[in-house]
């Protein structure tokens, strides 16, 4: 179960050297953008061997699994980048790996979790949601790896609220993209822990944004969801579990349009030559549009696993 109270820092600080090895710390560099509303900085999370940041999360929590734990392998539940994340640490101890994933996933996702040696099941978008809830699913008897909700994968993401503070120590803000809060948790549990005034803001993408309203509303609220190419965030729902924390650590979620995102993927590749997906440029549209302010604003690149034949539209003015 997700934790009620942010995760303790010593469990993120214990976690950076637990991953060494396994996850990079990555770069922050400026946007290079002259007229920008605001002083912008990237955090490259879509530089990690997996091109996510999931990997700091999944390689932490295998890597506090017991050998028991582990006897019947690993499985998660995944659109691609957490499915990666485990595969990628399960090829590294030597342990099989299960993803059941939504039968929309980006095919180079799929691909790269195949590369890894695991075996991929596609399910409809509702199954797969469902897991996220149940932690359950016919036929998975290996260690659950929950992309969202282990305490101990928040802790894994943590780890980059540490680097963000080390490298740009007067950040006045941190926008986070928001897939099921995980990410957004394990960040803030740690700014807040070690500079609590920091602005720290969820994105989502208007096609797929639950959390702006359960914010507004003060409970969880359930909205239409519709499948675009920012795949990494989004879901009909806040997951119940997490909302007790995520309510209490963000100052709240900045929504985009999809083809401000698609923008976004365009700078990123003529001004920084970084390619990210949806996921990952969506805090960059945010900030570019003065969503958080001004002031010194470090975005997460979360990723950046996009479909060629996406970016090739995207590069052409286009939103896929």
């Amino acid at each position: 179960m997700a934790p009620r109270e942010p995760i303790p820092l010593e469990a993120i600080q214990a976690a950076r050297d637990r991953i060494k090895g396994a996850a990079l710390r990555t770069p922050l560099i400026r946007l290079n953008v002259d007229d920008a509303p605001a002083d912008i900085y990237l955090k490259l999370e879509n530089l990690q061997p997996i091109g996510s940041f999931k990997l700091r999360g999944a390689s932490n929590a295998m890597l506090l699994a017991t050998p028991e734990q582990l006897a019947r392998g690993v499985w998660t539940a995944s659109a691609g980048n957490m499915a990666q994340g485990v595969a990628w640490q399960a090829r590294r101890m030597g342990l099989t790996c299960t993803v059941v994933g939504p039968n929309h996933a980006p095919e180079t996702k799929i691909a790269a979790i195949t590369r890894l040696g695991a075996k991929f099941i596609p399910v409809p978008f509702a199954d797969w949601f469902a897991i996220l809830s149940s932690h359950t699913y016919p036929g998975m008897d290996g260690y659950f790896v929950h992309p969202v909700s282990d305490p101990n994968v928040m802790a894994g993401n943590g780890t980059i609220g540490l680097e963000i503070l080390e490298d740009l120590p007067d950040v006045d803000a941190i926008l986070i993209p928001y897939g099921g809060g995980g990410l957004s948790t394990g960040i803030a549990s740690a700014v807040r822990a070690l500079k609590p005034e920091t602005r720290l803001y969820a994105c989502e993408v208007e096609t797929a944004a639950p959390l702006a309203p359960s914010l507004a509303a003060g409970a969880p609220q359930e909205v239409p969801y519709t499948a675009t190419f920012v795949d990494g965030i989004g879901g009909p729902s806040v997951l119940p579990e997490m909302w007790p924390v995520v309510r209490t650590l963000l100052d709240g979620s900045l929504v985009m349009p999809v083809d401000a995102v698609a923008g976004a993927v365009r700078l990123l590749v003529e001004r920084n030559r970084i390619v990210a997906e949806g996921a990952g440029a969506t805090p960059v549209a945010a900030a570019l549009a003065s969503k958080a302010g001004g002031g010194k604003i470090v975005c997460v690149v979360s990723g950046g696993n996009i479909d060629g034949a996406k970016l090739a539209k995207i590069l052409l003015g286009q939103t896929p």
